[in-house]
């Protein structure tokens, strides 16, 4: 009992790693050879990578928010501005400063405004204000280089009306980018640290509606999906039953849903366009099509008429920033499945955003270990990005795309605003999140000491059918990891855009596959984005992987998801298996068209258990007898160890 107890003052802290993104394959050194000075100049310039690629992000997102803003803006009212400049200071609070300004209307007469600035930023920010005036008066965006004030950075944008009537200005703290570097200098170590028939696609922009020229593919950034004959529609006043039944009648029967405040009619006879017109003299608050995005349905299994064709979604940054879905033939994967709801993916880390526009509809109950009176929360920012490589919502025109369009994510908060936490709130939350249905962990986290506390929560989940993916580490040694390096976990290293081994990420046989984990665009808190690098980014890519296996073919156990894992993956360096790629680079289409074809699982013993964990020769990090009978090792019988498990976490 000693070892238990020795372990709970083990720290275990995510781990996140690092290549510089665009070097080529054949410049990479061997990472034996690789000086402790070469490295820290290497995690430099990844951090720079990242931090530069975040300000892009961070750019991009506040030009396409203040652009949808600005469309419409000379038409409307100041109060109606007014309102909806302070709604989007509310979902975005970075931008202090937000005002609707008119074609030959001075500063000192803006149509609306929302915000304000302390005396010192106003003075710093006073030129690029203006210059952001003159272009959005004259048709044209703008975006300023970075200004420091209040200890911080700003970014001064304007983005026009159409035609230059009219255009909005923003200025912005780009809180994100302090945010990001004192992430990665702990996660890097810089620092000491503890289309389908019922659906078309129409070429309007998804918020206002607008008609879109669409004159070349990139173009239709922005487009959306929706039901031909349906229109979702708010009511100012809920109408009476006699007018239901009117509208009924005059657009041609059909059905009407209520779905919270909002009703969905559909029409035999009339399209969404023509709705939305109909509903106007009816006192709507709005009237919208009925996007894809909103009915969230399960799509398991959706065989396409050409299984190599690829689906790319419309969300918003995903063509620019998201290389490594299509490195790993995601699109082609979704042709198989998009996933399922009923298969839940646990997140074990600092927690996720909960309010995240891009995350919260993919959201189930999770726990906050480090503070059980209050919910997982993300107070450092790594369990979000986390989340959204695995489920941010696709293909609904915002921000980025996850790899699965349906699984959901079980939050479990193990990690404290330092990024750090115990082993045994690690622990916990493994047993936390089997117990409440996860059927897939992924464990971006990390330490060195073989911690048998750790262990038999590992086992534990293990023996029910869950599958445990875990990152491999950031120092570029073979020296095994934890979690990752433990038999029944798929530990997973990180390669570049480039498929080449990320320079930091660790080594050795317990290796099982690799993902892309260097500059990976996702959700971060306070609804922004962030490119972060590591193999705390490489990891999520295969327990998504995992998430739609089971989604595809629900029978299989989970030594069954990880031999389709491996056995489909890319080969890359040394033929078959290797200490630096595993078994190569996960193929979501591959690996899903194998699980389909796959039969039911068997081998499962009476105890549910899953069978052996795969030895190194397979790329675990063990023999199959250390994992074969953890309640025999502790001198117990299986219900007495299973009991022991439970007290030991409650």
């Amino acid at each position: 009992m000693w070892k238990h107890a020795m372990t709970l003052m083990l720290i275990v802290v995510g781990v996140a790693l690092l290549f510089p993104r665009g070097e080529e394959k054949a410049k990479v050194t061997p990472p034996e050879e690789i000086t402790p000075a070469a490295e820290m100049r290497m995690k430099q310039a990844t951090l720079n990578s990242d931090m530069a690629l975040t300000d892009e992000l961070c750019r991009t997102q506040c030009s396409m928010e203040l652009r949808r803003i600005a469309q419409g803006a000379k038409a409307r009212s100041g109060e109606d501005n007014r309102s909806m400049l302070q709604t989007l200071r509310k979902e975005h609070p970075h931008m202090e400063l937000l005002l609707v300004t008119r074609r030959g209307e001075g500063m000192d007469r803006v149509a609306a405004a929302a915000g304000s600035l302390k005396p010192d930023v106003r003075t710093a920010a006073a030129a690029h204000v203006a210059k952001a005036k003159i272009a959005v008066d004259s048709g044209r965006s703008y975006q300023s280089p970075p200004v420091k004030a209040d200890g911080g950075t700003y970014l001064i944008v304007g983005e026009p009306e159409a035609g230059g009537s009219a255009g909005v200005i923003g200025v912005v703290r780009q809180h994100i980018l302090q945010q990001v570097a004192d992430h990665q200098r702990k996660n890097l170590r810089i620092e000491t640290y503890p289309s389908d028939g019922h659906y078309k696609i129409e070429s309007v922009d998804a918020r206002t509606l607008q008609d879109v020229k669409v004159d070349h593919p990139e173009d239709n950034e922005g487009t959306s999906h929706y039901h031909k004959n349906q229109v979702v529609v708010r009511f100012k006043q809920v109408p009476s039953e006699t007018d239901f039944e009117k509208m009924k009648q005059e657009i041609g029967g059909g059905t009407v849903q209520k779905l919270g405040y909002t009703y969905v009619f559909e029409s035999s006879k009339m399209e969404a366009k023509q709705l939305m017109d109909y509903f106007k003299k009816w006192n709507v608050a709005y009237s919208e099509p009925h996007f894809l995005y909103l009915t969230n349905q399960d799509a398991a299994v959706e065989p396409a008429a050409d299984p190599t064709a690829v689906l790319t979604p419309n969300d918003s940054l995903y063509r620019r920033y998201q290389y490594n879905l299509p490195e790993i033939a995601t699109e082609a994967g979704w042709n198989v499945s998009k996933g399922s709801s009923d298969v839940i993916v646990a997140v074990v880390d600092t927690g996720v955003d909960l309010d995240h526009p891009d995350l919260k509809d993919q959201l189930v109950s999770g726990i906050n270990i480090v503070d059980p009176n209050s919910k997982p929360y993300d107070d450092v920012g790594h369990g979000t990005h986390v989340a959204g490589v695995i489920g941010a919502l696709t293909n609904n025109n915002l921000g980025v795309a996850g790899m699965s369009w349906y699984n959901r994510i079980m939050p479990i908060k193990v990690l404290d605003q330092t990024g750090a936490g115990s082993t045994y709130a690690v622990a916990q939350g493994i047993i936390w999140a089997t117990d409440h249905g996860a059927k897939v962990i992924n464990m971006s986290l990390g330490n060195y000491a073989d911690a048998e506390f750790l262990h038999d929560a590992i086992r534990y989940a293990f023996d029910r059918d869950v599958v445990l993916v875990a990152a491999s580490g950031n120092d570029n040694t073979e020296r095994p990891g934890f979690p990752a390096a433990y038999p029944e976990v798929l530990g997973v290293a990180a390669v570049d855009a480039n498929k080449a081994k990320a320079t930091f990420s660790n080594y050795g046989d317990y290796i099982s596959v690799t993902a892309p984990g260097v500059s990976i665009a996702s959700t971060y808190p306070q609804n922004q984005y962030a490119a972060l690098s590591g193999t705390s980014m490489a990891s999520p890519h295969a327990a998504a992987l995992a998430g739609l296996i089971r989604s595809v073919n629900p029978a299989l156990k989970n030594t069954e998801v990880m031999d389709i894992m491996k056995s489909t993956s890319g080969d890359l360096g040394t033929p078959g298996h290797d200490r630096y790629y595993g078994h190569g680079l996960i193929d979501v289409a591959a690996a899903l068209r194998a699980a389909a074809a796959a039969g039911a699982g068997t081998g499962r013993d009476a105890a549910g258990g899953a069978g052996t964990a795969a030895g190194p020769e397979t790329g675990g990090g063990g023999t199959a007898a250390e994992s074969a009978s953890p309640a025999a090792d502790a001198g117990m019988t299986q219900e007495e160890w299973e009991e022991w498990v439970r007290q030991m976490f409650q």
